[in-house]
């Protein structure tokens, strides 16, 4: 996992609607980097579904919330749909996991991402991380409100 302290590696992928976001886009404010394993499956689907409960106080703390997966642009927009969900979700699917690996997140032996936590400064660079033990643990949005709170 990326260790705080680093420069975040920039990237540009497709949301939802296929449209390239780059976490360049982002300077200037907090960044919370959500990598998750795969759209649709029970724990991503609760994991997502918790955060956008909690996504109103993540930006009260000045913070964008962005997902990233190896999912296409269309298992995001239907996974979207599907949970009602505004939380903008990147496809990092080709070349697959490039940028989950870059951040030290991706999982060769399953080929996708653990569930990780990056929280990025308003400079770019890393500041908090939390890698998950195994994929079926979901991080809590207490986490996030923790690194946030640190982070200030």
């Amino acid at each position: 996992m990326i260790a705080p302290g680093t420069p975040a590696p920039d990237f540009s992928l497709p949301n939802h609607q296929g449209e390239q976001v780059s976490l360049a886009d982002f300077r200037g404010g907090k960044v919370v980097l959500v990598f998750y394993p795969l759209d649709f499956s029970p724990g991503c689907t609760d994991q997502l579904s918790i955060y956008q409960e909690v996504l109103p106080q993540i930006e009260e703390r000045g913070a964008t919330l962005i997902g990233i997966s190896v999912d296409s642009t269309w298992a995001h927009r239907a996974f979207r749909d599907k949970l009602g969900i505004s939380i903008p979700l990147l496809s990092d699917f080709e070349p697959k996991g490039a940028v989950i690996s870059s951040y030290g997140a991706y999982l060769d032996e399953v080929g996708h991402a653990n569930r990780s936590l990056v929280l990025v400064d308003a400079e770019g660079v890393v500041r908090w991380v939390h890698e998950s033990p195994t994929p079926l643990e979901i991080p809590g949005a207490n986490l996030i409100f923790d690194a946030l709170a640190e982070a200030d």
